[in-house]
């Protein structure tokens, strides 16, 4: 992976290198709209990526030894970056002298594809050459492999490629086809071999990348997808050729859009980026299990079981594939609270599979307050994921639609519900006993699915954001920002900036039932700031508070509604820096007075 911010004092390759990549991926879906690859594609190329939905993501190198560390001191930021200039700043000789003491004792391929199986991924995507040029696999191009330069003297990608096969898995390999800081050629690297002759990125390209990408993709069995990873500044005709070698060598493989020039098989959204609105095309969602992809020592932010059934599921339902990465230790070893956190997760998609595996997308474009859904043959799967302590479901958008079928699932049965339809919104009963606290799954048959209307529903019970990407603007504007934490750990958000007293941004939002609702707002900016919000009943509010360099919720006050039914709610800034301001979202949370 590669993270891409404001840098400093690097070497003019490497900063070339990240930039250009950043700029590919401030334009999500570019590379998908782009793709003359898809227009060659074999009938059944990539169906285990359109089919399967989820797939485990594998962070593994002799950085998973170093875990983080250097000389003593700890570089806190995605571990497979440690050698760059960015963190550690390690020599090329010294890193690879430090590299030779890789001897992963503990690597079980079994293990982990019977854990990737357990989870219910459908494929494995592991790394075999990260940026730091060091090859996990018995490369005949390069003797800086695991086999002839390490004590370990197995090839792991092959015992994996195995394992997968044995357990009925998909195998593919992440390859970092231009950044390459250890060999002579290669982006960030050297630039000039050992005897002191120059060296161009093109003797690299066809010295080591094209034979890797060869070996990888006839020596290892039936490939799914080869992930390509931080294309640079290639031209064209470079990612034409491993696209094109893919393809001719695996033609049921997927490329990934990172191979560049928008000619990749499907697109790639930006490092741990989830969306919040229906996408269309092929398209794929990223995320680690903590907040690095290589391991790391200090590493112990790890998601819930809750956190990965949510992330998979609601990418599902905006149309997207989820891959989800592991970070093994340096001794092969995949860290407990991760995999327990993954066969827990993995239960519940074995009793519920009807929410991933060939899964489209919800009918709503968007999650709701309380979770989220998927339609499955003719059906929608409804993915509880927050219940309401009433054990009352408020679904938008009803109002031309009958529900025909309505049931309660559960791993061992399923058992018939009631409803009720008022006004916009069909309200289920669900029963007072809660099955699973990590998720509750309705199926539910209608007589037309197209009817549902994608509605921005305000839920009487729970609190309901509204994001600044649903928002329709009048005189200011949308934007995506991205940013990171620590080095590698992304974070990214839509915001409205440029607001003012003229100045909205407006929501188109359904009530259920009229009343009182807390009104807050998540934003950023500078000093005090005094905001307003509106309704379209001529209702409004307005309060001074202040702000934060980061985005944080402030409460601004109750606002009420008169009547059910379409409402538009607007947000204005009337006094403050405007110009420093990003506005992330307004939620409302029902009130009693």
């Amino acid at each position: 992976m590669f993270p891409f911010t404001h840098f400093k004092k690097a070497p003019l390759t490497l900063l070339s290198t990240v930039l250009l990549c950043c700029l590919s991926l401030c334009i999500p879906g570019k590379a998908a709209e782009d793709a003359p690859a898809k227009q060659n594609q074999t009938a059944d190329r990539g169906a285990l990526f359109r089919d399967g939905n989820y797939a485990m993501f594998i962070h593994w190198g002799a950085y998973s030894e170093m875990a983080g560390r250097w000389k003593g001191k700890t570089y806190y930021g995605v571990g497979e970056w440690l050698m760059s200039p960015y963190l550690a700043k390690i020599p090329v000789d010294e890193y690879k002298e430090a590299v030779s003491q890789f001897n992963p004792q503990k690597f079980n391929a079994e293990a982990i594809a019977k854990l990737a199986k357990a989870a219910g991924m459908r494929y494995i995507v592991i790394t075999s050459k990260h940026h730091d040029g060091f090859s996990m696999f018995a490369s005949k191009a390069s003797k800086f492999n695991i086999v002839d330069h390490t004590p370990f003297k197995r090839d792991p990608m092959k015992e994996l490629a195995e394992a997968c096969r044995k357990e009925g898995l998909g195998f593919g390999f992440y390859y970092s086809q231009f950044q390459d800081w250890t060999t002579p050629g290669g982006g960030g690297g050297p630039k000039q071999d050992a005897s002191g002759q120059a060296v161009t990125f093109d003797q690299y390209f066809k010295e080591k990348c094209v034979p890797e990408v060869n070996q990888l993709t006839t020596e290892y069995g039936p490939i799914t997808l080869i992930w390509f990873d931080t294309p640079g500044n290639m031209s064209r005709e470079y990612s034409k050729q491993l696209v094109d070698l893919v393809h001719k060598n695996q033609p049921g493989a997927f490329v990934s859009s990172r191979v560049g020039n928008g000619l990749g098989d499907y697109d790639t959204l930006g490092d741990m980026e989830l969306v919040e609105q229906n996408r269309t095309g092929l398209w794929e969602s990223i995320d680690v299990s903590n907040d690095s992809w290589g391991y790391v020592w200090y590493g112990e932010n790890w998601k819930s079981a809750k956190d990965i059934l949510k992330f998979t599921i609601s990418t599902v339902a905006r149309g997207g594939t989820f891959m989800f990465n592991i970070g093994p230790t340096g001794e092969g070893e995949v860290p407990e609270p991760n995999q327990l956190a993954l066969e827990n997760a993995g239960k519940r998609i074995a009793a519920y599979p009807q929410l991933i595996y060939k899964a489209e997308a919800s009918p709503w474009g968007q999650a709701l307050p309380w979770g989220d859904a998927v339609v499955n043959d003719g059906k929608i799967f409804l993915a509880i994921y927050d219940l309401p302590s009433s054990g009352k479901l408020y679904l938008p958008g009803m109002r031309n639609v009958k529900v025909t079928g309505l049931n309660l699932l559960t791993e061992a049965s399923k058992s018939a519900l009631s409803h009720e339809q008022k006004n916009d919104w069909t309200i289920i009963t669900l029963p007072s006993k809660r099955y699973d606290k990590l998720l509750t799954v309705v199926e539910m048959t209608v007589d037309d699915i197209a009817k549902i209307e994608p509605a921005q529903a305000v839920d009487p019970q729970i609190r309901t954001i509204l994001t600044a990407d649903s928002a329709k603007t009048e005189n200011c504007k949308k934007r995506k920002l991205s940013w990171m934490e620590k080095f590698g750990e992304w974070k990214h958000a839509q915001q409205v900036e440029n607001l003012g007293p003229d100045a909205y941004s407006r929501w188109e939002i359904d009530i259920a039932e009229p009343g009182y609702y807390k009104a807050h707002l998540a934003y950023k900016g500078k000093g005090r700031l005094v905001w307003k919000i509106e309704t379209d009943e001529g209702i409004s509010i307005q309060n001074q508070q202040g702000s934060s360099s980061i985005f944080h919720e402030f409460p601004i006050g109750s606002i009420r509604f008169d009547k059910t039914g379409k409402h538009i709610i607007s947000v204005s800034l009337l006094e403050g820096d405007s110009k420093s301001v990003g506005l992330k979202s307004l939620i409302l949370e029902p009130m009693e007075i």
